[in-house]
């Protein structure tokens, strides 16, 4: 079964030779602006097996010259499908740990038992995996003081030199441009130290290490340390590390993006995904470094770019305009301005329509939905059960209201994002209300007493019971459900599919399967719809956005032939964290005043995921302020465009399943 088919999501927009060009003349024009080595992959999968074999080479080169070789190994989460690979390529007899000496790049500090920790995560996806020895794993002292750290650090810097130094260093590039612990402000000449962790380090530790107590300080080799190894190995994954990929590759090297000390090194590679290079210039703008194979996309992004850069809308672009801003090629190519204007003008105006579900008895040359069949069969897919009216409950509205056969698919449950106070504000509800009413069985009761009693000995990090999730669970299918009614969805169209992946009882989830393909198959199956939505914002920190949207994918894929899915459309639609690139979208749906207003009502209904929503994260608003101003955002953009005004936008992209 394919796990990964969300990738494809992003494969169709961008030309190989961009990413992946074979002439080493292009290569070196495409990556002019690049300071340090970047190899773009299609997926993080594919870099991860080339950063296995560039691994084995080090080790096998350095064994081979010297007996030994001497790597610093960071433990974040973008590292670990690397050490996958190179287990593999160490089962397959390529390489041997036995002359390996392994440092960790860092530990947190204090160690506790049941806290995160580099060294435990280490051993669980690599070094237990490998034949190194124990006496070549080499750590902080974990019972070091603050009182000895600075004697503890120097020691682990002499322990490193004693062994001749690092022939390679291999960790991720954090999302605020970290390396190791080297938070923002860290110099180029920081050392082996004792660092405070930031807000977005801690929290992404406690996502990544699925923990709820997070130490607040660390020890980590300084940016100095790192950069004395005879070869860097960093790498980045998925589109929320875009923008600092960007920073750490093209931008001056400062202390605010410690990895672009890296642009210094000699023989430091960044390896990335594609969704992760997005916006280096050759993905991004590659008419700034090579002439370019124009489609419509591309020619798109180049007169959005530069309706931005000149501040003037599309129709007002002159000849001058292309020519000053590198884009002298599509003037050739159409002949002046005003053509290619026009063309674009027109492109964008098309992706707009007040009928996502296709105007009946219209013609629909130019829309982006077909008119018929009318009315269609919907299934809007929700990876939790507020993402529908998150991600397009305006456009969902509109479905109901233009008499579509609307169904709506909450894929998980959800339950673990609801607080434990929202759930005892039912119980207390609960416990005044029975008795008023002769409800006073000795099961509620005894449910009711083993909850608070479970509630008052609950330490942080601890697991629900089985039925604290169930209770929960029936909160966000109720808050669910009151939004559907509030919007017009008929009640046998709500379906809680409860994919199995997600019921783990913790915030860290089960991996895809084929008990949650089926799931989503059969309801597919029984509907028959002629239009999908399903999330593609794959930018969801917690990965269950992704997850979900391959469970469908891989669905469509198995049914892609069946004559009914023929005459399906897939439209993927973007979360609480970004839009869809205004190049790319293909239906904007325009949201009025009204609209909006009922939209934020909706999202309401789902009192739960308020103020103690739990995964809010670092951004202070709320999920429904979160979707007003990415809604707003996009209808700005198409204002500065020089096109229609509206109050708001819901945007969609197509997906188009690979046929033989």
């Amino acid at each position: 079964m394919k796990t990964n088919l969300s990738s494809q999501i992003k494969l169709d927009r961008i030309p190989r030779r961009y990413y992946d060009p074979q002439d080493e003349i292009e290569l070196a024009a495409l990556t002019r602006e690049e300071k340090i080595y970047t190899r773009i992959f299609e997926t993080a999968n594919a870099g991860s097996e080339y950063l296995a074999e560039q691994m084995v080479k080090a080790i096998n080169r350095n064994v081979d010259a010297k007996g030994k070789c001497v790597i610093a190994l960071g433990a974040g989460v973008s590292t670990h499908s690397a050490y996958a690979a190179l287990i593999d390529l160490y089962k397959a007899g390529k390489v041997s740990f036995e002359n390996v000496i392994v440092y960790s790049l860092s530990e947190f500090f204090p160690l506790t038992p049941d806290g995160p920790c580099t060294l435990r995560r280490l051993k669980e996806v690599f070094l237990d995996h490998v034949n190194i020895k124990p006496e070549n794993i080499r750590t902080f002292d974990p019972d070091v003081t603050k009182e000895d750290m600075f004697q503890c650090c120097k020691a682990y810097e002499k322990s490193i030199q004693d062994e001749g130094g690092l022939d390679l260093a291999v960790c991720e590039i954090g999302q605020s441009g970290s390396l190791a612990f080297n938070e923002p402000g860290t110099p180029d000449t920081s050392l082996c130290r004792l660092v405070l962790l930031g807000n977005e380090t801690r929290h992404n530790v406690s996502s990544d290490y699925k923990c709820e107590v997070v130490p607040t300080t660390a020890i980590t080799l300084g940016i100095a340390n790192i950069l004395s190894a005879d070869r860097v190995l960093t790498m980045a994954w998925g589109e929320n590390r875009a923008s600092i990929v960007k920073k750490t590759v093209e931008e001056p090297a400062n202390s605010n993006v410690p990895a672009s000390f890296l642009q210094g090194h000699a023989h430091a590679k960044v390896v990335v995904d594609l969704p992760a290079a997005e916006d280096l210039t050759r993905i991004s703008q590659p008419w700034k470094v090579t002439s370019c194979e124009w489609n419509d996309k591309l020619i798109r992004r180049a007169i959005v770019w530069l309706c931005h850069v000149t501040g003037k809308p599309i129709l007002k672009l002159t000849d001058k305009d292309y020519n000053d801003w590198g884009l002298g090629e599509l003037l050739a190519l159409y002949g002046s301005a005003y053509n290619v204007n026009i063309k674009i003008f027109n492109d964008l105006q098309h992706t707009i329509t007040g009928w996502p579900g296709g105007k009946p008895n219209a013609d629909d040359t130019y829309r982006p939905e077909r008119a018929n069949p009318y009315p269609k069969r919907v299934i809007v897919f929700s990876p939790h059960p507020d993402d529908d009216v998150i991600s397009m409950g305006g456009t969902l509205k509109r479905l109901v209201d233009q008499k579509h056969d609307v169904h709506v698919a909450y894929e998980t449950s959800g339950n673990i994002a609801v607080g434990d106070e929202d759930m005892v504000r039912y119980f207390l509800m609960m416990d005044k209300i029975a008795p008023m009413f002769g409800f006073n069985s000795e099961g509620y009761k005894k449910l009711s007493d083993e909850v608070h009693e479970f509630l008052k000995s609950k330490k942080a990090g601890d697991m629900d019971t089985a039925d604290i999730r169930e209770i929960k669970t029936m909160i966000r299918q109720a808050e669910a459900t009151i939004a559907c009614n509030y919007i017009g969805v008929k009640p046998q169209n709500i379906h809680f599919l409860r994919l199995p992946f997600y019921e783990t009882g913790t915030i860290k989830k089960g991996d895809l399967s084929e008990r949650d393909v089926d799931i989503v198959k059969k309801l597919l199956e029984d509907v028959k719809p002629h239009q999908i939505f399903v999330a593609g914002d794959l930018a969801d920190p917690h990965g269950t956005h992704k997850v979900c949207t391959d469970a469908v994918l891989a669905a469509v894929d198995e049914l892609k032939d069946e004559p009914w899915m023929q005459d399906c459309r897939i439209w993927m639609y973007r979360g609480a964290w970004a839009e869809w690139e205004i190049d790319h979208i293909e239906m904007a749906v325009p949201i009025s005043p009204e609209e909006l207003r009922f939209k934020r009502n909706s999202i309401l209904k789902h009192q739960s995921q308020m103020e103690n929503a739990p995964f809010l994260g670092d951004d202070d608003r709320l999920f429904w302020q979160r979707a007003e101003d990415r809604n707003r955002g996009t209808a700005q953009l198409y204002e500065g465009l020089g096109l229609a005004s509206y109050e708001a936008i819901e945007a969609f992209v197509e997906y188009k399943p690979i046929r033989d």
